[in-house]
């Protein structure tokens, strides 16, 4: 096993030791768990949600489909997975357990019960047999994992051959005019909605700063593929600002 111990990694732009990330992470989430749906669509103007259905066009889930939700939170892609495949099962999996309670109390959840697991985990290390899932997503969470490849490669342990990985997670524009004025928003207007909405400024000051810390495209797109995963491709949302990353394992 990989000694971690001395290894540092970002947090937002604080440079920590590897093993206070997750606890951190876990504070923020924990903190804006009940306000967490509203914010996102604040925050995006609800496209999001087009981002999000965009997502489940390019996966077409079919009936009977197993579906691993790795950072899933409130259920937004396992909600939208299920209905798109008519039948099938979907396990949310989040570390913050706050995040868990908010999606079960929301009305989807209450319909699709049935069809519903809710698990506390870490990405990095899966409570879950090899060759177990159809399907893994994991959208806008990927960039708070700690070690990203290691979650990208238990990503590829829990897929059975033939499945799809698929990454939905802000990126970077690859206009630099078009990134200056993406970032005075973001950097202006973002942390101050936070306040505004969940009462939180320094969550949501760390998801723009994490946002900016985060892989460009092909940067990821090579992270997929050092994972082992095949047929790695990505297409970019609104023109960067957010991207689709999808690959197989064959």
């Amino acid at each position: 096993m990989t000694d971690h111990s001395d290894k540092t990694t970002h947090f937002g732009f604080e440079t920590v030791p590897e093993g206070e990330k997750a606890g951190r992470v876990q504070g923020v989430f924990s903190s804006v768990a009940s306000k967490y749906d509203i914010m996102n669509d604040v925050m995006s103007g609800g496209i999001h949600r087009l981002w999000k259905d965009a997502m489940m066009d390019w996966l077409a889930p079919r009936i009977g489909q197993r579906l691993l939700d790795v950072a899933g939170g409130t259920g937004d892609i396992s909600f939208r997975f299920l209905k798109r495949a008519g039948s099938g099962h979907a396990t949310v999996l989040d570390l913050t357990e706050q995040m868990l309670v908010a999606g079960r109390q929301r009305a989807e959840a209450e319909q699709m019960q049935d069809s519903l697991d809710w698990v506390v985990g870490d990405a990095m290390a899966l409570p879950f047999d090899d060759n177990s899932f159809d399907v893994y997503t994991i959208s806008f969470g990927i960039r708070n994992v700690t070690r990203p490849q290691d979650a990208l490669k238990e990503a590829f342990r829990v897929l059975r051959p033939g499945g799809r990985l698929m990454v939905l997670e802000f990126s970077q524009l690859p206009n630099p005019m078009m990134q200056k004025a993406y970032d005075l928003y973001s950097f202006n207007v973002i942390p101050r909605m936070g306040q505004m909405i969940a009462n939180d400024r320094d969550s949501y000051q760390y998801l723009v700063e994490s946002i900016r810390n985060f892989p460009d495209q092909e940067t990821f797109l090579q992270m997929v593929r050092d994972a082992g995963f095949e047929n790695a491709k990505y297409r970019n949302m609104t023109m960067g600002v957010a991207c689709l990353h999808s690959g197989w394992k064959l």
